[in-house]
């Protein structure tokens, strides 16, 4: 029976060096009334070329319950947080940014509305004081299309800073993709039993934000492409619509060629209908293309990503792990 008691927290960080320290002064001050055996820290060094391995590392060595998962390179945040859920051992797991916009202080009304008997617990962030212009007009419009494309609501300003329980973790942990948005993944699980905390986003300790607008770009047509195949429809229905105003655009000639109106050259129209009909077929080919492409990569069944799990009594690298269908056997 699920106890409630013991809680792993999911901390991916990619040149994170100026915050990894701070974080986790912040986050053993919101923990200090759990008894240390309640809790262990992940952190996930999602191939980092500073020194936040080595800072990990230091804090790993002043406390037990700190764990490393060392990506070999970087495979991304989605699959940071996908390692490092694998590897947790809790009933509950929080998943938390490293760059202290996600306040650690918040980490124990996670727990307490997890204990209350949610299986769930996200967050929902009202305001960032960190947050440009571009980015917030950017995701405005990447929520507006995945909620219109998407069979699976994809909700805005809930960020990955949430606690999931053993029921849904379980179940996430089968679901295999390579490309792997969470926010979409738990949507499609239909969260019933949940709760939702609010607040607001400071700026960043440190650094800069690693998301650009390619990364935003590809963001939103992982999101849309992921969950839903309406852009298929979409293609088909561009195609009638071009096939359509071909049947039209002939009629009128075979109309004019038959009531003796004056003869034109037609070459602008010529031009203009070779163009539009060469857009639309890249187009759709653009779209076939995607679903193709993640097919090609879902079929070659590689794992998620490689690593090696770091603890206090193993400071030496382990062999390298990987996800894989072996390892779900052997989770049974």
């Amino acid at each position: 029976m699920d106890s409630r008691q013991y809680v792993s927290i999911v901390i991916p960080a990619f040149n994170e060096e100026g915050n990894i320290k701070v974080l986790y002064e912040r986050l053993t001050q919101a923990l200090a009334a759990y008894p240390p055996a309640s809790i262990e820290i992940i952190f996930v060094n999602d191939g980092s070329t500073d020194a936040t391995l080595q800072q990990c590392q230091t804090i790993m060595q002043q406390d037990a319950r700190v764990k490393i998962v060392d990506l070999e390179r970087n495979f991304g945040h989605e699959i940071a947080m996908t390692a490092g859920m694998d590897y947790s051992q809790g009933e509950g797991v929080i998943f938390m940014d490293a760059d202290c916009q996600h306040p650690p202080e918040l980490v124990p009304k996670l727990i307490e509305k997890w204990q209350a008997g949610f299986d769930a617990v996200l967050t929902n962030r009202i305001n960032n004081s960190g947050e440009s212009l571009f980015y917030r007009l950017a995701s405005a419009c990447y929520h507006k299309l995945a909620s219109l494309f998407s069979a699976s609501h994809i909700p805005s300003k809930t960020p990955d800073f949430r606690l999931i329980g053993k029921k849904y973790i379980n179940i996430l942990k089968k679901m295999d993709e390579k490309e792997r948005i969470f926010r979409g993944m738990l949507s499609w699980l239909g969260l019933s039993n949940y709760a939702v905390i609010e607040f607001t986003a400071p700026k960043r300790q440190s650094g800069q934000s690693k998301y650009n607008f390619k990364s935003l770009f590809n963001l939103g047509i992982n999101g849309i492409v992921q969950f839903s195949t309406v852009p298929l429809r979409i293609a088909t229905y561009i195609g009638l619509f071009a096939a359509a105003l071909s049947l039209l655009l002939g009629a009128y000639t075979l109309w004019e060629y038959f009531t003796g109106n004056t003869a034109r050259t037609g070459y602008a129209t010529i031009i203009l209908t070779i163009i539009f009909i060469g857009a639309v077929q890249l187009i759709v080919l653009g779209i076939i293309g995607e679903y193709i492409g993640r097919i090609h990569m879902e079929v070659k069944k590689r794992p998620l990503y490689v690593a090696d799990y770091l603890t206090q009594a193993n400071t030496e690298p382990a062999p390298s792990h990987a996800r894989s269908e072996s390892i779900h056997c052997h989770r049974g």
